[in-house]
């Protein structure tokens, strides 16, 4: 019997954190100039640097921008336009971000279409000017090229990362190339019914079944759904979590807590 292993890609594979966060920045400026005027190059370095911090809420990358503007609403008072930011820490956001987003993107009057459009198109403009820059901006976890390149089991990746995104990180850090077929990106659907579909497919009968992902919640929500028992499920230890989400994971029996090192071993 076989293994199928469906991958998260960003806190699995990659870790994407720099790149997300100055790209962020970079579709911030574009989308609310005016912000920027009071921002010097130290507030922006506090910024990147705070974004570190609070990527495990992130599920989708355009939450980047909105969390750029609202650690900027933080810090300067006079640009503040929601009711949140006074007295907010990155605590509160790690603790309170589900409940925050909604109230930010109405009180500020976004909405997630245009701010993932925007994201993308200025991290396509940052590859098309300059590949190398953008490429080096990501790092791949350690031996996970090596374990992806001499991996035995059957590799899905199942990420809400653009595939296009996934595709050249894989070519250009792993050199590995992953049929576009077995990459499903941002809207391909949610994570559960993907995999409710992976698990259908003829040529996927018998074989063992693995979902490996770094976001608890994600995790959360294949449980709930008693179609998706198969699954053996893992929490990456070494991707966006925090140590009370690993407690947490690590009291919920049908999850297992992965380390690096034993998923560079499992893949192979």
């Amino acid at each position: 019997m076989g293994d199928l292993y469906a991958l998260d890609f960003d806190g699995v594979i990659c870790d994407s954190c720099g790149e997300s966060s100055v790209s962020a920045v970079k579709a911030a400026k574009v989308r609310w100039p005016a912000l920027f005027n009071s921002v010097d190059s130290a507030l922006e370095n506090w910024v990147v640097d705070q974004m570190h911090v609070v990527r495990p809420v992130v599920e989708t990358g355009y939450e980047n921008l909105l969390l750029v503007r609202l650690l900027l609403e933080m810090r300067v008072p006079s640009i503040r336009k929601s009711s949140v930011a006074e007295g907010l820490t990155v605590e509160g956001i790690l603790e309170k971000w589900s409940a925050l987003k909604p109230v930010i993107m109405e009180e500020w009057g976004e909405e997630r279409d245009p701010l993932v459009n925007l994201f993308g198109k200025v991290r396509d403009e940052w590859m098309d000017q300059d590949l190398n820059t953008w490429i080096g901006a990501n790092r791949l976890y350690p031996g996970v090229s090596d374990a992806l390149r001499f991996a035995s089991s059957t590799i899905y990746i199942v990420t809400t990362k653009q595939s296009r995104f996934a595709d050249a990180l894989l070519r250009e850090l792993a050199g590995v190339t992953i049929p576009p077929e077995r990459i499903f990106g941002l809207g391909s659907g949610p994570k559960v019914e993907v995999l409710k579909m992976l698990q259908k497919k003829p040529e996927h009968q018998g074989l063992k079944l693995h979902f490996v992902e770094d976001r608890l919640a994600t995790l959360k929500n294949v449980i709930k759904e008693p179609e998706l028992d198969g699954w053996s499920l893992y929490l990456g230890d070494w991707g966006y979590n925090t140590e009370e989400e690993r407690d947490e994971a690590a009291r919920i029996s049908r999850i297992q807590i992965l380390q690096l090192s034993d998923f560079s071993t499992k893949l192979k």
